[in-house]
């Protein structure tokens, strides 16, 4: 469900003061109420939750509390000091992972020759189906989706399993991309698990001694906007609210009795964040500054390095590939500009990385319409080479500071088969349209 200039509650309200009969309609009861504004939204809302609408009188007057927290006084006040606890640290994080598989080994032959023009459609059919599989069989039974944290300054610290609602946004968003039966089945799964970790009125944070941010908020956000507290945007004016003095947003919302940062791991400014929240709060006035940096960024061709938390230029230029797409006509000039930028990227054999970069490159060029400037049978053929027996793709870094440029803190780097997997897949999907 995407947000429009105005906030889908006061074009609610607007039209029940003008409008006594879906006034009637709003105040018949919840049935009766959630017809009516799914009728003026013109989408659904999620079922399981009920829509309860009141009127005030001049005798009457009600107080809506905001839900109790999901967690208790004590392990809120615990959350607040936990990153400086061994105790909490291991009591939340302590999730030891295997070490991380080597890659397929490479076919014998030249797999960028075979199959043939007319066999290579169905079989990355094939592998997307099997790389579903794999995922279906890798998520959690309550749809979450997991990642591994390594150090990627010291790889004999132990690795260990991390499932923020965070990462089953970032990849259920690229499975949008199918409509393969287990494609749907795993977004519904995955539905459910980050509607249950959302915070009122619709934040979500990455670990629970971090404070709520942005980056997680607007990706979950996107994936449950079918939830009534994001569909009537009751996040928005926090989330409006947490920007710099030039407009652009701040990855952490900080208050009072929530955990903090330090000053030194802040780096608000992240062009994916800012690229993420616009693509959630969508073409606004409060969010041309934001749009606005970003085509500085790109037309400047200063990209490369700008993100604390996406070291690939790739990963980048995806964020905000995915920007444009849900923007419509707001960010459409950046299209070409962004096609150019992405090839550039390319290696002399017109390589764009690893496994996850090819992936994301090919996704990107779609969303921006620029596909066609690339061999789709050999871009294909890539990523079917590095598919495992098992439906995998191997694990890489997806994000994390792979320069070590953030100090200490910053070594910590995320990634796991199933999040390359479901870009893969996503970049296959995209690929088998060019073919």
């Amino acid at each position: 469900m995407k947000k429009g200039t105005f906030d889908a509650t006061d074009r609610i309200l607007a039209r029940a003061e003008e409008d006594g009969e879906f006034r009637r309609h709003l105040l018949a009861g919840p049935e009766a109420a959630k017809a009516a504004i799914e009728q003026e939204l013109g989408a659904p809302l999620a079922e399981g939750h009920r829509l309860v609408v009141h009127e005030e009188t001049d005798t009457e007057t009600h107080l809506v509390l905001a839900p109790r927290s999901k967690r208790s006084a004590e392990e809120r006040a615990a959350a607040r000091s936990g990153a400086a606890s061994l105790e909490f640290l291991k009591k939340t994080m302590h999730d030891p992972a295997p070490a991380r598989r080597d890659a397929a080994p490479k076919p014998s032959g030249d797999r960028t020759s075979a199959p043939s023009a007319r066999a290579l459609p169905e079989e990355a059919r094939r592998c997307i189906r099997r790389g579903l599989a794999f995922l279906a069989s890798a998520i959690d039974a309550n749809g979450a989706w997991h990642c591994i944290r390594f150090n990627l300054a010291n790889p004999s610290i132990p690795r260990h399993y991390e499932r923020p609602a965070f990462i089953s946004a970032l990849c259920t968003l690229a499975l949008e991309s199918s409509d393969e039966p287990q494609a749907k089945a795993l977004r519904a799964a995955t539905w459910n698990y980050i509607a249950a970790t959302m915070e009122h009125p619709g934040f979500w944070r990455y670990y629970r001694h971090l404070p709520q941010d942005l980056d997680s908020s607007a990706l979950c956000g996107l994936v449950v906007g079918t939830h009534p507290w994001i569909a009537l945007g009751r996040n928005v004016t926090r989330m409006l609210a947490n920007r710099d003095a030039d407009g652009r947003f701040m990855t952490w919302v900080l208050e009072q009795d929530e955990p903090d940062v330090t000053p030194s791991f802040r780096i608000e400014a992240d062009p994916v964040v800012n690229a993420n929240v616009i693509a959630y709060l969508g073409d606004r006035a409060e969010t041309k500054a934001a749009q606005q940096w970003l085509h500085a960024l790109i037309a400047d061709d200063r990209i490369e390095g700008t993100s604390k938390w996406y070291p690939s230029t790739v990963a980048i230029y995806y964020a905000i590939s995915r920007t444009v797409v849900r923007t419509s006509l707001a960010l459409d000039q950046l299209r070409p500009l962004l096609a150019e930028r992405i090839l550039g990227l390319a290696g002399t054999a017109g390589e764009f990385g690893n496994a996850l970069e090819t992936a994301q490159a090919m996704s990107a060029l779609y969303n921006v319409g620029g596909l066609d400037s690339v061999d789709a049978r050999r871009e294909t053929a890539r990523l079917l080479d590095a598919q495992r027996d098992d439906g995998s793709w191997p694990e890489l870094l997806a994000f994390g500071d792979a320069t070590l440029r953030w100090g200490l803190i910053g070594q910590i780097g995320h990634g796991s088969e199933s999040v390359t997997t479901a870009f893969c897949i996503e970049a296959l999907e995209r690929l088998t349209r060019s073919l």
